[in-house]
């Protein structure tokens, strides 16, 4: 019985939280409800920075999701409504930034770091085994037994 009462309990706090991301923004349809969660999950809170504008708590995160729920309610497409928001307060607002002059080394230097990591294992590995293949030739073995010897002979 406990149990039950336990999974019911939890059952209550998950379906408030769920409904809590959009409490108080009443919506026409459940095509525009859906789009609003689609945008506040796009969208990165700007105090929290970490967040998105759905996940976030912060005042101002409140405050983007009311100017989105306007946006939303006035029929701006989703792009209207991210140049909007880019426009206003900048890229990094999006949580995946654009493909632009400035956000090309960002969006390029995973392939650089990975081509640069590429070279110097292929690069150290040659010269690893370059190393290890070099053997001294039968004079040098030679010498190498005659100085040992020599060393006991001193050390009798």
């Amino acid at each position: 019985m406990m149990s039950r009462l336990t999974c019911l309990c939890l059952l209550l706090f998950f379906v408030t939280t769920v409904s809590a991301e959009i409490a108080g923004f009443p919506f026409e349809s459940e095509a525009q409800e859906q789009r609003f969660r689609d945008l506040s999950s796009e969208l990165r809170c700007l105090v929290c920075q970490n967040q998105s504008l759905a996940d976030s708590n912060a005042g101002l995160a409140q405050d983007l999701r009311s100017e989105l729920y306007e946006q939303v309610l006035t029929g701006n497409s989703s792009n209207q409504i991210i140049s909007f928001m880019t426009e206003r307060y900048g890229d990094f607002i999006l949580y995946k930034p654009r493909f632009a002059t400035k956000t090309l080394f960002l969006w390029l230097a995973p392939f650089l770091l990975f081509i640069v990591g590429v070279f110097f294992l292929i690069r150290f590995s040659k010269l690893r085994n370059q190393t290890q293949s070099i053997g001294a030739t039968e004079e040098e073995l030679q010498k190498i037994r005659e100085l040992l010897q020599a060393e006991e002979k001193e050390n009798q």
